[in-house]
């Protein structure tokens, strides 16, 4: 049999479409799908995004949007005075606002003087922060100058259980979990961490079990608390330590109860809940009472707008335990990439958060970390993503707007295009999706953070300093002007 007929037949049909292709690429947009690979596996998307989106009528026309932008680059930022201190003035481009963090390095300052004291921050977070990544490095970097032991706040359950390294934890599968990302009416109100978790499992036993990891300062699991809310019925919870086991009883007769598992540290427990299937349980914390501790409270594929969704009686109701200092908000992965560029719907979203953070936390400070670059390919090459800098600029006027401070990591690390040298420098320090960071990026992303927030408090102490001298002044002038007076009066009347 000839086959050379068929030969030439399937060279021609493929060389034809080799040419159709060629012609085709001309007309074909640059970006048809994302270079990155997903694994969808344990991936979730909060529904207040896709609402937003679903229903963003995006109102502002790309021209308005170019004039106000450019009308906000010229515009100089003048602080108002906080306490005597204030900071020199900014200009939109390079707006950090270390004067709304002015609460934060106070309290800073006084642990400095005072090494007993305590500062607490919570980081609040998508993927970029899960098993503990970057947030842990900002940790390391505040304890190792002003002391603190231990990893914080740590959930029930979480996606990232099995990669954490700064402390493991197992827990059994019958848990009943519910998230903001994904449940707007909650049989009871979230925790501190955006979820509530119920042992509402009567016939097997529902566990939870912590060990220390190997980070620095936190190879123990420093006085560990259990937090749970408020239920009609009490229950019980069993800690295995050791050998030995402690049982004690749970009395959810508050919004927030906390109970102390055992004083000191220790390497792990386990936690059995016996008749507390009606009570919801929220986590525990480790840290030694003093210090700074930071607890991360990443979620995948938060987009930061389900914040606006918490019970502010609850949260404070953690913060009269917890007592926040400074609350972070790292976002913008997950918003990138909804066909659009005028972000100005999560704009608004995203001052909703704020506000509910501001109502929760009352005298807090807050700090928004914009979205990292992340690369797309155009014309096959892989440049950064034409919605990051929108995105970006959509961040800080948000943070500006609700005075917080603002750190704009598209920029600090490297801006446009750095996200490829990440990638493919050796050692590489992000991954091949072009999005996220590996661990020895996150080190870096973690220690840059840590770098800004440390600059505004190097300068924060210097006008502290100033502004107490100006007052000793002042008060040694007044002295004097009253000296002056009663020896004026002693002569009149001599």
């Amino acid at each position: 049999m000839n086959t050379k007929p068929y030969f030439f037949q399937s060279f021609a049909i493929v060389a034809l479409a080799f040419i159709a292709f060629i012609g085709f690429k001309q007309v074909l947009p640059n970006k048809i799908f994302s270079d990155s690979k997903i694994d969808s596996k344990n991936v979730l998307i909060d529904s207040m995004l896709l609402e937003s989106v679903a229903n963003d009528s995006l109102s502002l026309e790309s021209d308005s949007i170019a004039e106000a932008e450019q009308q906000e680059a010229q515009k100089e930022i003048v602080f108002e005075n906080t306490e005597g201190i204030e900071f020199p003035s900014e200009t939109f481009e390079n707006y950090k606002g270390y004067q709304y963090l002015v609460s934060f390095y106070e309290k800073l300052y006084q642990l400095e003087k005072n090494p007993q004291s305590k500062v607490r921050i919570a980081y609040y977070g998508d993927s970029m922060t899960d098993g503990d990544l970057i947030v842990q490095d900002v940790r390391t970097n505040y304890q190792e100058r002003f002391g603190g032991n231990g990893v914080g706040f740590v959930s029930i359950t979480s996606e990232s259980a099995a990669s954490r390294g700064s402390v493991k934890s197992v827990y059994s599968k019958n848990w009943k979990t519910q998230s903001y990302l994904n449940v707007k009416r909650p049989t009871s109100p979230f925790g501190v961490n955006g979820h509530v978790f119920f042992a509402n499992d009567k016939t097997n036993p529902t566990w939870v079990q912590y060990e220390a990891g190997t980070n620095k300062y936190a190879t123990t699991l420093d006085n560990p608390v259990l937090f749970y809310g408020k239920a009609a019925k009490r229950g019980n919870v069993n800690f295995i330590i050791g050998k030995d086991t402690l049982k004690k009883n749970l009395v959810p007769s508050n919004l927030v109860n906390s109970l102390k598992v055992t004083s000191g540290s220790i390497k792990a427990f386990k936690a059995n809940f016996v008749h507390a299937d009606s009570i919801p349980i929220y986590g525990f914390n480790f840290d030694n009472g003093s210090g700074v501790h930071v607890d991360n409270f990443s979620q995948r594929g938060n987009s930061g707008l389900p914040i606006s969704m918490f019970d502010a009686d609850v949260m404070r109701g953690f913060n009269n335990s917890l007592k926040y200092d400074l609350v972070v908000l790292h976002y913008g992965t997950n918003v990138l990439n909804y066909g659009t560029k005028n972000y100005y719907w999560y704009e608004k979203g995203m001052k909703k958060a704020v506000n509910k953070i501001r109502e929760s936390f009352p005298g807090v400070s807050i700090l928004i970390v914009s979205t990292a670059d992340k690369s797309t390919k155009y014309d096959l090459e892989m440049k950064t993503d034409s919605a990051v800098v929108p995105l970006m600029k959509a961040q800080k006027r948000y943070a500006l707007e609700s005075e917080s401070g603002f750190v704009n990591l598209y920029t600090l690390m490297g801006g446009d295009g750095s996200m490829v040298k990440w990638v493919d420098e050796t050692p590489a320090r992000a991954n091949k999706d072009y999005t996220h960071f590996n661990q020895r990026g996150a080190k870096a992303i973690g220690k840059l953070l840590y770098d800004q927030l440390n600059k505004g408090y190097e300068e924060y102490k210097i006008l502290r300093e100033k502004r107490d001298v100006v007052s000793r002044q002042q008060r040694a002038a007044r002295k004097a002007n009253t000296d002056s007076i009663a020896v004026k009066n002693d002569s009149v009347y001599e």
